[in-house]
């Protein structure tokens, strides 16, 4: 892949709020609920020090402190927020819980809080995140939820929003630590990449540079399996770049491309592209009535700069050949045609 090629980030996105239409939305399948603790309520702290991993390396997180006054307050709040979380309010367990560390991060649009929550009984551990609400990422949260083979954990409130932890190895500690482990079939991860950048194609989710995504790893009977999950949402459908989309033209991730290069032929990946699609579709088919609702909330929404819009309508008519792209006025428009584009490519090669 020649360099010039590469996708290259030059700003930070822009931070769009949750309209009304969206959160009503939201409300309806029950993503948006009161919450005793906003995100701007947690950048109130006293203090902070660098958060290190467990080899003493700075992770570019810092733990952060409150006043002794309102420390029990928030701690209280964060853990009635991972019940709403977890347990759809549930609170029989939170006096179970406690509140070990909240570190937050100054990098990144979403500018996240992490939250350890441990269980008293066994010292069993789970995280939770709290961010701005941001409505790209909202979208990107739920189209993984509808469209992947996961399910999304999530929750907003005005324009706080909630997440829980999606567990694997980042991308880029893969490459470093795992991708050349002679147990793992060179194959499999090579055949899971063409998979995850269909994926992220067909739903326009944009920057998936190694460190956003983590690979789950699971041993089977005979061998063993790799999924890719992406693990940051907030450049959904926003970047007016085809290739941005395209998780192959990031150099971050040049290696799992030449990784599909030397372990699999075109047909192969062909077929690899057309079984992705026939998962999208029958995805698609399945949750239509929702689709169509949540298209119908962002209808209006500002979710890019009108540049970024014309140019991605652009680009995908120069590639699928589909005047309708050209049609477009805002990116709610451009996704529906694209996943039809995925439809109608699955249905013609049946």
């Amino acid at each position: 892949m020649p360099e010039g090629s590469h996708n290259i980030i030059s700003r930070k996105k822009i931070v769009y709020p949750v309209s009304k239409t969206f959160k009503k939305y939201l409300k309806r399948y029950g993503r948006e609920v009161q919450m005793p603790i906003t995100y701007d309520s947690l950048r109130h702290y006293e203090g902070s020090m660098p958060c290190l991993d467990k080899n003493g390396n700075d992770t570019l997180w810092e733990t952060v402190f409150y006043h002794p006054s309102i420390t029990q307050e928030i701690h209280h709040a964060l853990i009635r927020i991972y019940s709403l979380l977890k347990a759809a309010g549930a609170n029989e367990a939170e006096d179970h819980l406690y509140i070990e560390r909240i570190d937050f991060c100054s990098f990144g649009n979403s500018q996240p809080f992490r939250i350890k929550v441990v269980n008293h009984y066994n010292d069993v551990y789970s995280y939770i995140y709290v961010k701005i609400a941001d409505a790209s990422r909202i979208l990107g949260l739920e189209l993984e939820h509808l469209l992947s083979p996961f399910s999304i954990n999530y929750l907003v409130h005005d324009q706080t929003l909630i997440e829980e932890h999606i567990a694997g190895v980042p991308g880029d500690m893969f490459i470093q630590n795992f991708l050349y482990n002679p147990n793992y079939n060179p194959v499999r991860i090579a055949k899971e990449f063409v998979k995850f950048n269909e994926r992220c194609f067909a739903r326009l989710l944009g920057d998936m540079r190694s460190y956003n995504f983590v690979f789950d790893i699971t041993p089977d009977f005979d061998d063993i399996q790799f999924v890719i999950r992406p693990i940051d949402f907030d450049q959904q459908s926003y970047e007016g770049r085809k290739n941005f989309y395209l998780p192959q033209f990031f150099k971050e991730n040049r290696v799992f491309v030449e990784l599909v290069q030397k372990h699999l032929n075109k047909e192969v990946i062909k077929q690899y592209q057309q079984e992705e699609r026939a998962q999208l579709f029958k995805r698609i088919k399945a949750q239509r009535h929702r689709l169509r609702d949540l298209k119908a909330s962002i209808d209006e929404d500002e979710l890019a700069p009108p540049e970024k819009i014309r140019q991605l309508a652009l680009e995908l008519y120069d590639y699928f050949g589909n005047e309708k792209f050209l049609e477009c006025t805002g990116m709610g428009d451009i996704l529906r045609i694209q996943l039809r584009e995925i439809v109608v490519n699955h249905l013609k090669s049946d």
